[in-house]
């Protein structure tokens, strides 16, 4: 899912509870004290070597792929994918703040945990694994916590949203690995001088 999208859903929520705390929605049930946490996995294929594939889930080399992805580092700086690493996502409106807690090339597990303040705690794992000598395979899984009932729909509608994240990050590595060979045929095919 990209982060323009998560933005518009969150302004959005913030519209709404903002008309039904100040009085301008309709009457509510009383509010429950439970807070949604949803779980969601998806998995796909890369045709690419595991070297090439697994560093590309460092929140620093995502931007090779994912060109709305535009992560404002904290630690280190300058910016490089390290376990413990801190950077921010934001909208302007909005900000997340999100902490690496594993990035394990060799092994191919990388983690983050990500708070959207007052609104919802969410844990991204991500597993790839040798399928071959040019085949990756990639697990993902989402798990997304309110912070306090009222993000509860919130939440519902990004994990509804993280069901079809698998097919956008799949095209996105993708096409990342299609530019990459287009351009490094090109440079080969140029006469040298």
């Amino acid at each position: 899912m990209n982060i323009e999208f998560r933005m518009l859903c969150l302004n959005e929520f913030s519209r709404s509870a903002n008309r039904k705390v100040f009085g301008q929605g309709h009457a509510q049930e009383p509010a429950s004290t439970a807070t949604a946490h949803t779980r969601t996995e998806f998995s796909f294929t890369v045709d690419a070597p595991f070297e090439q594939v697994v560093p590309l889930f460092g929140a620093n080399e995502e931007r090779k792929w994912s060109p709305n992805w535009k992560p404002q580092f904290v630690y280190p700086s300058p910016a490089q994918d390290q376990r413990g690493e801190v950077f921010k996502v934001s909208d302007g409106q909005h900000s997340s703040v999100w902490i690496n807690t594993a990035l394990d090339l060799t092994a191919g597990h990388i983690q983050y945990a990500q708070v959207l303040q007052d609104v919802m705690a969410t844990l991204i794992d991500i597993h790839v694994t040798r399928q071959g000598p040019q085949k990756t395979g990639v697990a993902v899984v989402y798990e997304r916590t309110a912070l306090f009932p009222k993000s509860n729909e919130y939440v519902q509608h990004l994990a509804k949203g993280d069901e079809g994240a698998g097919k956008e990050w799949e095209e996105a590595i993708h096409g990342y690995f299609t530019k990459r060979a287009a351009a490094l045929r090109k440079r080969s095919a140029a006469p040298r001088l």
